[in-house]
């Protein structure tokens, strides 16, 4: 039998709702990040960085994009004969077919891929996550704690401390309570979705719960445990952690990798962030151009204006187009004249000539005021916006709009212009 000593396990099947229209046609950690990364980059280069070599990733929601970038896993060194990275979407068994239902019901699906590594602990992390972590260092404090379950955490400001699981803990960072976004916090140490287990409890715990409706790691897994006398211990983290759940937390972590000192460094020798690098031409700046404190990605090509933005790969910034404070993801083009503020444009957008996007005041948005939010213009993938329209912010726009779709040439702040196959939905 093939044994490892730590294995983990990767949930990357979320929709990523809150995102909208960005993941309409794609899993939230194959979501570009950064202008060259993926979300599910970082968690695959803290597995390499720290040692651990066989990574299952488990995928379900729109995986078509997911499974093309890891592939076999070699930019991450993930190539391995024995281990490695697998992909491991919902199948059918002999007995039943369904999909995942819960964080700890797809783990407990995988139990037979688990057991060929007969492991001694297993690492569940989370795919969309933006950070840097050792794990191997969190495995040392599980081991010297003699812990069954250890579970990384980081101080958040008491206020924000109820959109987390908060961990109650004794002097010695053992785990006496938690609670699942209390709604008066009596602690600000917030779960990460990060957990190390010993694999006697996590086998034990999912086979006692495989029964469980939508079974969870924070509402069923870590109670079950407790409450049957194993031994849990807090991990505090204190580096960098972005959720980029929402579009405002995804906007703001790509812009502080463009702070003059960024408090996440893109550019450290000794933890390097790895990506499947796609071959193209180099970036392309012509002499009246003008970027400033931008990441441009390779095969860009500027002759228009840049400031403050970052700007994927194989993107065209024509002549006289202003881009400001704003995301555009690769392979897309922004017209001549246009001009993009505060703006996240996702892949392969055409924007014609003499657009304005990110204008006007701001309203809530009448579809989803929630999600589009934060002063933001929204562009989802292939989308194709004509030229001369306005686009005001709080907006969200997909699918290959024309001159029609815009009243008076104008989409309102707040407003949100959503089409499939030509017809508005």
């Amino acid at each position: 039998m093939i044994k490892k000593e730590m294995i983990a396990m990767l949930l990357a099947g979320g929709q990523g709702s809150r995102l909208g229209v960005l993941t309409e046609k794609v899993a939230k950690p194959a979501v570009a990040f950064g202008g060259k990364y993926r979300i599910i980059d970082f968690p695959l280069s803290n597995c390499i960085n720290s040692g651990i070599d066989t990574v299952g990733v488990l995928t379900q929601y729109q995986p078509l994009r997911l499974n093309e970038h890891i592939g076999i896993g070699i930019p991450w060194d993930l190539d391995r004969n024995v281990g490695g990275v697998s992909i491991l979407p919902p199948y059918e068994k002999s007995t039943s077919s369904e999909w995942y239902t819960g964080t700890a019901n797809a783990i407990f699906q995988n139990m037979a891929y688990m057991e060929r590594f007969n492991p001694d602990y297993v690492l569940i992390l989370s795919g969309d996550h933006i950070y840097k972590m050792d794990y191997q260092v969190m495995l040392d404090y599980h081991k010297a704690n003699k812990a069954d379950v250890t579970i990384a955490c980081m101080p958040v400001p008491i206020e924000e401390a109820s959109r987390f699981g908060v961990m109650i803990t004794d002097g010695n960072g053992r785990i006496t309570e938690f609670e699942e976004k209390p709604e008066h916090p009596r602690s600000n140490l917030a779960s990460m979705g990060i957990y190390i287990f010993s694999w006697k409890a996590l086998r034990e715990s999912l086979i006692a719960l495989k029964d469980q409706p939508g079974c969870d790691f924070g509402k069923h897994i870590l109670p079950y445990c407790r409450d049957n006398g194993m031994r849990l211990f807090a991990y505090e983290f204190n580096g960098y952690w972005k959720d980029v759940g929402t579009l405002g937390s995804y906007w703001e972590a790509n812009m502080e990798l463009i702070d003059i000192i960024p408090e996440f460094n893109l550019y450290e020798e000794f933890w390097k962030v790895y990506t499947k690098g796609d071959v193209l031409r180099p970036q392309y700046v012509a002499a009246d151009a003008v970027v400033d404190r931008c990441i441009i990605g390779e095969g860009a090509e500027i002759y228009g204006e840049v400031h403050n933005s970052v700007i994927g790969a194989d993107v065209w910034i024509e002549k006289g187009a202003v881009v400001r404070d704003s995301i555009i993801m690769r392979h897309s083009r922004i017209g001549a004249g246009s001009s993009v503020e505060k703006g996240i444009i996702a892949e392969n957008v055409t924007v014609g000539e003499n657009v304005k996007i990110g204008v006007g005041e701001e309203a809530p948005n009448v579809l989803k005021p929630n999600i589009y939010a934060f002063g933001l213009a929204t562009v989802g993938e292939n989308s194709v916006i004509p030229d001369n329209v306005s686009i005001g912010k709080n907006t969200a726009v997909s699918g290959k709009t024309v001159p029609e779709d815009y009243p008076e040439g104008i989409l309102p702040g707040g407003g949100a212009l959503l089409k499939k196959d030509g017809e508005e939905i």
